[in-house]
């Protein structure tokens, strides 16, 4: 069986083989796994194979290819094989990888301090002072505990011998480590067996020290800035995004969420008296740690780039005076230049008093005239790239230059030789994959990984693991996920079983609990509220639909009620379907003191024809780019892109499924499929509903979302009431409410045809129907009250008199059709609907503090 599975295994040749040795036997530490997947059938791997990609895409695990269509909603690609390290090897690994991050930080410290390396010689002043990347106005920052680096991230590449060999250094942003945490979690649910037999250690214990180790120099920031914390209080840790289109932001979120940190944009924060501040609901909350993705330059737009709108001005004095603590420390983008990496083992000597343990692929820095002339003389050999990564130039390979390119890469090394950094070109090694299409599924890719490590008060200690890189394109002798490439989960095996790490206990008293979430930003806070609207949008919208397909497909032109008219009126209104005649639809729209016979014979009612009306909402239910149904999914997947730290895993699940069902429909569906695909985003929206009421904690975030969606609510039913109430007494009412999701209760409960006062009841007064209208007024009444504890008065009086109002009907004298007064008193209440929204967003959406509130905040 095992002859059979690797009989179409090809591994390139004059590469390192992770799979085979040299006698092209497994080694040692791949024998369990490849016993394993012998005994599978090929229908098992396509299930796991199936598995990983519905948990990838159900999970929402996102990475943003800029050139792809798919954009923010592109899956990461994730094989279903790790790359498996003996414990041995890691070992060695591991004490290079803390080498070399202690290295690193102290040039950093050295570079942005006294500077003694460039007096040495051991570093050309030219190398620094020439960066881009070399911020003078962090020259002189003091770091607590003399750590800059606090997280560390290198790219290994292994050379045919089986030498290990650093690329590149990844030091001011690191990206990769929540993807790697990602993997193990979808690959521990493909083989769970295989990880506890081969002893593979476990991630969790990195990201709990990471998190403890900047809790502890965040306490001491607290302290420089004159509050120190109290007894067991925690520093106030946030990760700062630069927003939802940067291509990692789904690993940025996930570490939030798996963190306990509050993912935060730059227009979150605010400077004060040299203190970073979190704008939040209850005020501005003093920020100790910023866990920072915002690459140096945008982080501050007053003293580095003044037209970024992702950073916080006066960011860079706050850092300077020691009132919070970054990491990585600014500036620190100047150790990615490759252009080091030649000067590495010299300052390893010098600092460290050691060789380098692991040695960079060999790299010439083209600012000497010697080093210049040498990658000239050997061009074919090498891979040009840029010395500053501020210069975004692709990479080139000399080998692949000839002609007028040629002369053209050589003249412009040769008039600005600084800018350029020629590597030796390292043959990849390769590792196994599984592909379905393979023979026997089994192939061979080149594969790099990606190390991380983290500054503890007791020095760097490393994820025994890291993120395995895949090239999954044509050219093996690059890896980038921006080209394309996929990943690996990453197996470091223990010598013992692997146990589980048990974070450090912390003595919690009462004085300490915390009963609703203090750190709830403006910015989050608006999200929450229109990922309520939109999820009850997209209901509105899927259930309009539904019974006007329904009545197309079901109901002869002959024997539709005279409430067909105001169906389709409706439709319009939503602008699901286009009106012929769009001022009489607006004159139609105006329903309180329009008499019966003026709104029946508008001819934006008579205007459209079925066929018109069908091809319409067949393309609403699958176009994005009509109002309908998949552009409204796409609104509220945006909204809910914004809260992924916010929302549970399985929330993520029925969300993606919704949308991954929606994906699938085609452009051109028959009307069966359209009925359907309006049937489960109805289902969908109802489990996404479940999770709001069920799963979410009754916090200040949920009454921002509650409110949302009762707001939606309101606004739509009292529409359509409206609409209801002026069309023909003899219309018939099943479809209303069908659409307002109460005609069960309404059958259940009078067992006979649908008539106007049990109807109105039902959808107007009824106090146990959560689709009637005093239900919602009620329920924005209840968190409105909740808010105005902390907040004083928050809108009620906008509703409450309404509410009384709607009370103080008499069922027998006014629930009637066409009554002007009850139609009058639905649009004032949708009217204060509208208003109070608007007061909402400037009272809560627009966030602004003066000075006094940041003192008194302290």
């Amino acid at each position: 069986m095992l002859k059979k599975l690797l009989a179409g295994y090809r591994a390139a040749p004059n590469s390192f083989d992770e799979l085979l040795d040299a006698s092209k036997q497994p080694r040692e530490h791949w024998r369990a796994m490849l016993a394993s997947l012998a005994k599978e059938s090929p229908q098992t791997m396509r299930q796991r194979l199936e598995a990983v990609e519905s948990q990838i895409r159900e999970n929402g695990v996102t990475y943003n290819v800029y050139a792809d269509t798919k954009g923010m909603q592109r899956p990461w690609d994730l094989n279903v094989l790790p790359l498996i390290l003996p414990h041995d090897e890691w070992t060695g690994i591991e004490a290079a990888v803390v080498q070399r991050a202690t290295l690193l930080n102290r040039i950093l410290g050295d570079v942005y301090g006294e500077q003694s390396m460039l007096r040495e010689g051991l570093l050309p002043p030219a190398l620094i002072h020439g960066h881009a990347g070399f911020l003078r106005p962090a020259h002189g920052i003091k770091h607590e505990g003399n750590v800059a680096l606090h997280f560390y991230a290198v790219d290994l590449a292994r050379a045919p011998n089986g030498q290990w060999w650093v690329v590149a250094d990844r030091t001011q942003a690191p990206s990769g480590a929540g993807y790697a945490l990602e993997n193990r979690a979808v690959i521990a649910r493909t083989f769970p067996d295989q990880l506890r037999d081969l002893k593979v250690q476990d991630l969790a214990g990195f990201f709990s020290r990471m998190r403890d180790s900047l809790a502890h120099w965040g306490r001491q920031c607290a302290a420089n800035g004159g509050v120190p914390l109290r007894g067991s209080e925690s520093p106030l840790i946030v990760l700062l995004t630069p927003g939802p289109y940067n291509e990692t932001y789904y690993e940025q979120a996930y570490l939030a969420r798996y963190l306990g940190l509050p993912l935060v944009e730059g227009s979150d924060l605010t400077v004060r008296g040299g203190i970073v501040w979190l704008k939040t609901l209850s005020g501005l909350q003093r920020v100790h740690v910023i866990m920072r993705r915002v690459d140096d330059d945008f982080c501050d737009p007053l003293e580095l780039r003044t037209e970024s709108a992702l950073g916080v001005a006066g960011l860079t004095e706050a850092v300077r005076l020691g009132n919070v603590l970054i990491a990585n420390s600014l500036g620190s983008n100047l150790l990615e230049s490759g252009a080091l990496l030649g000067f590495l083992p010299a300052l390893c000597k010098r600092l460290l008093g050691e060789p380098l343990k692991m040695p960079s692929v060999a790299t010439w820095w083209c600012g000497e005239p010697a080093a210049l002339e040498q990658v000239l003389a050997n061009l074919d050999q090498l891979v040009i790239k840029s010395s500053f990564p501020q210069l975004r130039q692709v990479s080139l390979f000399g080998q692949d230059l000839s002609g007028e390119a040629r002369s053209a890469l050589i003249a412009r090394m040769r008039a600005n030789p600084r800018n350029y950094v020629a590597q030796e070109l390292v043959r990849l090694s390769q590792s196994p994959v599984w592909k379905a299409s393979a023979p026997t599924g089994l192939n061979a890719c080149a594969v790099g990984l990606r190390v991380y490590a983290c500054a503890t008060p007791g020095g760097y200690v490393v994820m025994p693991g890291g993120l395995t890189r895949v090239a999954t394109g044509p050219d093996s002798r690059v890896i980038a996920m921006q080209r394309g490439g996929s990943s690996k989960d990453t197996w470091v095996q223990a010598r013992a079983q692997a146990g589980t790490h048990r974070p450090h206990s912390r003595t919690t008293t009462s004085k300490d609990l915390i009963r609703d979430d203090t750190h709830l930003s403006s910015r989050m806070a608006e999200n929450l509220f229109w990922l309520g609207r939109n999820t009850e949008r997209c209901d509105n919208i899927a259930r309009l639909m539904r019974i006007t397909l329904h009545v197309l497909f079901n109901v002869s032109p002959q024997e539709r009620g005279t409430e067909w008219a105001t169906v389709k009126a409706l439709c319009a209104w939503f602008q699901l379907i286009e009106t012929p005649d769009k001022e009489a639809l607006q004159r139609q729209s105006q329903v309180s003191g329009q008499s019966q016979g003026q709104t029946q014979s508008s001819p934006a009612v008579v205007g459209w024809s079925d066929t018109r009306i069908e091809a319409a909402l067949l393309l609403a239910v699958v176009s994005p780019d009509v109002p309908g149904l998949a552009s409204q999914q796409q609104q509220l997947y945006s909204t809910a892109s914004q809260l992924r730290e916010r929302l549970s895993a399985d929330n993520w699940r029925a969300l993606n499924r919704m949308l991954q069902r929606s994906a699938k429909s085609k452009a051109q569906q028959t009307p069966a499929e359209a009925m359907s695909a309006l049937d489960e985003a109805a289902a969908s929206l109802m489990t996404l509903s479940g999770f709001a009421l069920d799963g979410m904690t009754r916090d200040l975030g949920w009454s921002f979302l509650s409110i949302g969606r009762r707001l939606e609510r309101l606004q739509f039913q009292t529409l359509v009431l409206q609409r209801a109430l002026a069309m023909e007494a003899d219309g018939g009412l099943d479809w209303l409410l069908e659409l307002s999701d109460s005609i069960v209760t309404y059958r259940s409960r009078y067992r006979a045809q649908s008539e106007w006062l049990p109807v109105l009841d039902l959808l107007l007064l009824d106090s146990s129907n959560p689709r009637s209208v005093l239900f919602q007024m009620a329920g924005i009444l209840k968190s409105l009250d909740k808010l105005a504890l902390s907040y004083g008065s928050c809108g009620e009086t906008l509703l409450l008199p309404l509410k009384n109002a709607l009370l103080a009907l008499d069922p027998d004298e006014d629930l009637y059709c066409a009554n002007p007064a009850l139609i009058s008193l639905l649009q004032r209440i949708n009217h204060a609907s509208v208003e109070l929204s608007q007061l909402i967003s400037a009272r809560f959406f627009s966030y602004t503090a003066s000075d006094d509130q940041a003192k008194g905040a302290a």
